[in-house]
C-alpha cells in the first residue's frame, strides 16, 4: 500500500512576509501634545482649500465658456475632460504632497472609513474632518472673493443632475464613486503590497476616471 505523500508547502507561503499594524487606539489623547499632529491638520486644511478652489474654479470656468449668453466671446473652454483631468491631477499632486505628512486624506469620506478601520483614532478623524470642512469653505470662499460675479451667476460651481437623469441615478453614482474611491485607498496602504506608497498617489489618480 502506498504511503501517503505529505506535500511541503512553498517557502513563499510558509509565513506571512508582512505584519498588519495593530488597531489605533480609539481616544488617544497623547496624540494631542505632539506637533505631527497639528502638522497633520494644517497639511489636510491647506490639501482641501487648494483641491476645492482649483477644482470649482475649473467647473466655474467652463460653464462661462460654455453660457449660450456668452457664446462667441470665449473658446469653447477645456470640456468634461479638462475637469475630470482637474480633478485627477489635483488628487495626484496633492496626495503626493501630503501622504508623508497626514496620510493624504482629503476627504472626509476617507478619513471616516480609516476611522471604521481603526487605521486612525477618533481624536484625529474627527480633527481630520473638521480641518477638511474648513479648507473646502475657505477654498470655495477665495473662489467667491476671486471671481464672485461668475460665481453666483453658475451656482458657485456646484454639482448639478443633467437632464435624462433622475436624482436617485446621480446619487447612485455619487455614493459608487465614493466607495471606489475609499477602496482604492485602502487598496494602496494594504500592507500586503509590495512598495504600496509609490502606488497611492497614482490610484487616486485612476479612481477619478
Amino acid at each position: 500500500m502506498a504511503k501517503d505523500v505529505e506535500v511541503a508547502e512553498p517557502a513563499e507561503f510558509a509565513a506571512k512576509d508582512y505584519h498588519d499594524p495593530p488597531p489605533a487606539p480609539l481616544i488617544d489623547a497623547e496624540e494631542l501634545t505632539k506637533w505631527s499632529f497639528y502638522r497633520a491638520l494644517i497639511a489636510e486644511f491647506i490639501a482641501t482649500l487648494l483641491f476645492l478652489y482649483i477644482t470649482v474654479l475649473t467647473v466655474i470656468g467652463y460653464k462661462s465658456q460654455t453660457d449660450p449668453a456668452l457664446k462667441g466671446t470665449d473658446c469653447d473652454g477645456v470640456g468634461i475632460l479638462g475637469i475630470a483631468w482637474a480633478f485627477g491631477g489635483m488628487i495626484f499632486i496633492l496626495v503626493y504632497c501630503t501622504a508623508g505628512i497626514s496620510g493624504g486624506h482629503i476627504n472626509p469620506a476617507v478619513t471616516f472609513g480609516l476611522f471604521l478601520a481603526r487605521k486612525v483614532s477618533l481624536i484625529r478623524a474627527v480633527s481630520y474632518m473638521v480641518a477638511q470642512c474648513l479648507g473646502a469653505i475657505c477654498g470655495c470662499g477665495l473662489v467667491k472673493a476671486f471671481q464672485k460675479a461668475y460665481y453666483t451667476r453658475y451656482g458657485g460651481g456646484a454639482n448639478e443632475v443633467q437632464p435624462g437623469y433622475s436624482k436617485g441615478t446621480a446619487l447612485g453614482a455619487e455614493i459608487i464613486g465614493t466607495f471606489v474611491l475609499v477602496y482604492t485607498v485602502f487598496s494602496a496602504t494594504d500592507p500586503k503590497r509590495n512598495a504600496r506608497d509609490s502606488h497611492v498617489p497614482v490610484s487616486a489618480l485612476l479612481t477619478l476616471f
